[in-house]
């Protein structure tokens, strides 16, 4: 009985609630009863204009202009003057036709986009002609322009929503646009705004007459949030210039602030293209570009990062106590144990500083070894799984954090790997030396580096590369980019190495000689990438000036050699560019401008 009385009150409450909700729908909430009744309004909804972004100088690098969709209400459509639409958008009579078919069966008063994005100059065709166009109207909307042909791959595009993003994101309805790359992506929420909406009334006769309940259920569009980027826009296209006619990529930074000063990946694409009605085109082109313009090769291409990640192996070394700054090392030519690792000539012996100023394999194959020998540690697997620690504490072998997609995290072979590759207990230092150079099973992004020689040029900490500064009002970004990040390296061993990478740059025999710049003081570190599928690829990190920098840069040029030949130049032009404002060295700039890599390639 008790049973069967909880099942009664079970069924009472059911069904009151369904009738309650029945009657909320069809008697109080009136914004179900418009939509329901579909027929009787018409909806125009206002797009609001998306948030322009500037440069850290206040240079607009993204701006809009006005565009119009034209719509049709297909029950509305009478005596459709096909020729006039021909002469007015400039279409041919089958395209017209293709139109129209594509519309379907569909002639009730739901909208259907006729032409999207027509130019001002069209729509002012259309306007003079509106009397011949019966149920054709239009929608206000914006085409993202370009002043300069920069930061592509920093700035991204915007695309027409597919199905996936309305199934995942109510917000979005046929026909929007939404960031697919960039900061474009990254902030899209940001610089979308909120679209408005206008509810009209129709007569008998299905002809618009007022605005429903004098526009009260109307709300107006809130335009997207203004972005103020880091990059430096001159010096974004300078950078861009230099790597003209090459593969790679350049990262520059504040180290004050992690702020991006330039972020290139090379070849570079013209946003402006994927820009207006011939975007799916040229989207096309791009993709299928052998060259990969559309992939970001600073923040997505890991690589070895070769002789600038002994910079890292040696303050390592110098916190671990395996070594010290007066540590000498005799080099004739090679490491001689287990394979031996070649080392090009260079003055010997060679003490802490002068091993980062002339770059010395051996010098840091021993320096390898002995951490990984370091008797606080009962064995090679549980010191190098201490090593790699503080190699991700340095921001290797995972993502960094920065507001772009689809970063990267690059990687650091662990100690599991090596057991499951050669038994566990079967490795030892020697058979994994090629760490110590930066070669062998690891893999660093130029932003990485970037961000390494950040960490240098502040003597222990960096801020996460970051490539917006405020939103709106002067709003804050995520409170993440403010923090100070260690690396777990006592500030002190910093200065030994920042003194051997001015050697570097200065020295008799010093492997970045072509960095220097008259009156910079630039601290550098040139690398070799070993290319499995070709020539080695150049690599080179820096800052300056050497106290209190202002910079910090990584450059990789691929398939051009070692590090003093082409990243070295092109990172110290960078250097100077944004240092100097303008270029003294004009015979190296124009060596470095003239220099076509890719018709070797």
């Amino acid at each position: 009985m008790f049973a069967q009385r909880n099942i009664i009150i079970v069924i009472v409450s059911v069904a009151f609630i369904l009738l309650s909700r029945l009657f909320f729908l069809q008697v109080i909430d009136e914004s179900y009863k418009i939509t329901a009744t579909n027929n009787a309004f018409r909806y125009d909804v206002e797009y609001p204009a998306r948030g322009i972004i500037y440069d850290r100088n206040g240079n607009i690098l993204v701006e809009n202009i006005t565009t119009y969709d034209i719509m049709i209400t297909p029950r509305e459509l009478r005596d459709v003057d096909t020729a006039g639409l021909c002469t007015v958008f400039q279409l041919s009579p089958e395209e017209v036709r293709h139109i129209f078919k594509g519309m379907g069966k569909n002639r009730d008063y739901r909208a259907f986009t006729f032409l999207k994005q027509v130019t001002p100059e069209r729509y002012a065709l259309f306007r003079e002609r509106a009397d011949r166009f019966h149920g054709f109207y239009s929608v206000v909307r914006t085409m993202r322009r370009y002043p300069r042909n920069i930061g592509g791959n920093v700035l991204g595009y915007i695309q027409e929503v597919d199905t996936s993003v309305i199934n995942r994101n109510p917000y979005y309805r046929p026909g929007d646009y939404i960031g697919v790359s960039g900061i474009e992506e990254s902030y899209e929420k940001a610089l979308r705004g909120k679209k408005g909406i206008s509810v009209y009334l129709r007569d008998s006769r299905n002809r618009i007459v007022e605005p429903f309940e004098n526009g009260r259920l109307d709300t107006a569009a809130v335009p997207g949030k203004n972005l103020v980027s880091s990059i430096d826009g001159d010096l974004q296209e300078y950078a861009q210039t230099l790597m003209q006619n090459k593969l790679g990529s350049i990262v520059a930074i504040e180290p004050s602030t992690g702020e991006i000063l330039a972020l290139v990946s090379s070849p570079a694409f013209d946003p402006a293209v994927l820009s207006g009605p011939n975007r799916q085109h040229n989207y096309a082109g791009l993709a299928l570009n052998p060259t990969k313009p559309l992939f970001n090769r600073a923040i997505m291409s890991p690589q070895p990062p070769g002789s600038t990640f002994k910079l890292v192996n040696g303050l390592i070394g110098l916190e671990e106590g395996t070594l010290t700054p007066a540590t000498t090392c005799h080099c004739a030519g090679h490491y001689p144990y287990g394979r031996g690792v070649a080392c090009h000539g260079h003055i010997s012996p060679v003490n802490f500083k002068q091993s980062i100023m002339v770059s010395c394999n051996a010098y840091y194959c021993y320096a390898f070894r002995n951490i990984l020998e370091n008797k606080k540690y009962s064995s090679v697997s549980l010191a190098l799984t201490a090593w790699r620690e503080k190699i991700i504490r340095f921001g290797f072998a995972r993502q960094l954090g920065i507001d772009l997609p689809n970063e990267k995290a690059g990687i650091v072979a662990s100690a599991s790997l090596y057991d499951r590759y050669y038994g566990a207990n079967k490795w030892n230092p020697l058979s994994i030396i090629s760490l110590s150079i930066g070669q062998g099973e690891i893999g660093a992004t130029t932003l990485q580096l970037a961000n390494m020689a950040a960490i240098i040029a502040n003597r222990g900490f960096y801020y996460i590369p970051h490539i917006v500064k405020s939103m709106g009002d002067n709003e804050r970004i995520a409170p993440q980019y403010y923090e100070k990040q260690y690396a777990g390296i006592d500030e002190k061993h910093f200065e030994h190495t920042v003194e051997g990478m001015h050697m570097a740059t200065t020295g008799a025999g010093g492997t970045a000689w072509r960095a220097q710049i008259p009156g910079i003081d630039v601290c550098g570190k040139t690398g070799t990438s070993q290319n499995p599928h070709g020539k080695n690829h150049s690599v080179f990190v820096c800052f300056a000036p050497k106290q209190n920098p202002k910079i910090a840069v990584a450059v990789l040029v691929e398939n051009s050699g070692a590090g003093g030949s082409y990243a070295a130049p092109v990172a110290s032009l960078v250097l100077e560019k944004y240092l100097k404002g303008g270029i003294l060295r004009t015979d190296m700039e124009q060596w470095i401008l003239n220099t076509n890599l890719l018709s070797s390639q």
